[in-house]
């Protein structure tokens, strides 16, 4: 049985990623601070949760220890976020990656499979940003996912496959929802009070569902080593601008909801391809944000998201705040 190691598997992503896996036969050790709740994932024969800090060095040699797989989502994720503690930010984001994968290779793990970021492009302007177009980064957080990349590229060798994935944007319901990332914050918006607000509205802004993220994960772990080895892919579902995206949120919701626009200085246009990971791997995200708006919808319904604008739990800013992690 290959065990599977998920740095933030208590995470948006990784409490879907890691029913999955299981799911999918593997042995999975998660580690996670569990700031947002140590209930998002369920007891499982397979599944050793630790509450540990990726800093710390010590646990991570003993919890890596008959591993085969590193999936590596932990994070300070978003730029607000990442800007209320820079220092935080750098310690978690950049300075703990290298020994996270140096000690993951000396372990003995063979894949190791990175979390990066669409963000590391910055602003294009071509209608499809491939991978091998240059990174221009805007900011810290993207900065050190760029120079995380450039790390992990150092590392590939026959006995140890590395992989790197540049997602869009997630949106969709998890048991960790986050409820601060754009179709998911329209989608609350339109449930509770029956209106959205979009700043410009033409702005392009790529996002996948959460069940595709997860799709795309155990398509890497399944992966022939050779197909993937060094390999840096896209993975989003369609570049859509906001106000298209506010108007799927509507439709699924309802006629009643309303749109208001505001005039926004902020302009600017994300916009990524996945064809590299469709022609290489056969990988095509299918779910669509309606579906991801109505898996939301689905969850208000049956009471999963209390105080959705109030509990901070569902907000990373907010919840930093909170803790005062160091």
């Amino acid at each position: 049985m290959r065990k599977v190691l998920v740095t933030g598997g208590g995470g948006y992503v990784g409490a879907v990623l890691v029913p999955a896996l299981l799911a999918a036969g593997y042995a999975v050790t998660v580690v996670d601070l569990f700031i947002y709740g140590d209930d998002v994932l369920d007891p499982h024969p397979a599944l050793r949760c630790v509450t540990g800090d990726i800093r710390d060095a010590d646990m991570l040699r003993r919890e890596l220890v008959g591993v085969t797989d590193v999936i590596h989502l932990a994070c300070i994720s978003n730029d607000p976020s990442f800007e209320l503690n820079p220092d935080l930010g750098r310690s978690i984001n950049l300075d703990a990656f290298e020994p996270l994968v140096a000690a993951s290779r000396d372990a003995g793990a063979s894949r190791f499979i990175y979390a990066s970021s669409s963000s590391v492009y910055g602003i294009k302007e071509v209608p499809d940003v491939t991978e091998d177009m240059p990174l221009e980064p805007l900011t810290d957080y993207s900065r050190f996912k760029a120079q995380c990349e450039e790390i992990l590229a150092r590392y590939q060798s026959p006995s140890f496959t590395t992989v790197t994935i540049r997602p869009a944007t997630v949106c969709g319901y998890s048991r960790r929802q986050r409820l601060d990332v754009v179709v998911n914050i329209l989608t609350n918006q339109a449930y509770h009070n029956r209106e959205v607000t979009i700043l410009g509205g033409d702005q392009l802004r790529p996002n996948i569902h959460i069940a595709d993220m997860v799709d795309a994960y155990l398509l890497l772990l399944a992966a022939e080593p050779d197909t993937i080895a060094g390999r840096i892919y896209n993975a989003g579902y369609e570049n859509q601008s906001v106000r298209a995206i506010a108007d799927e949120v509507r439709s699924v919701i309802g006629d009643d909801v309303r749109v208001v626009r505001k005039e926004s200085n902020d302009n600017r246009s994300y916009h990524i391809s996945s064809a590299r990971i469709l022609d290489e791997l056969g990988f095509r995200a299918t779910r669509t944000i309606a579906d991801a708006v109505r898996d939301l919808k689905d969850a208000f319904d049956a009471g999963l998201l209390p105080a959705s604008f109030t509990d901070e739990r569902y907000f990373n800013i907010k919840r930093m705040q909170s803790i005062e992690l160091q």
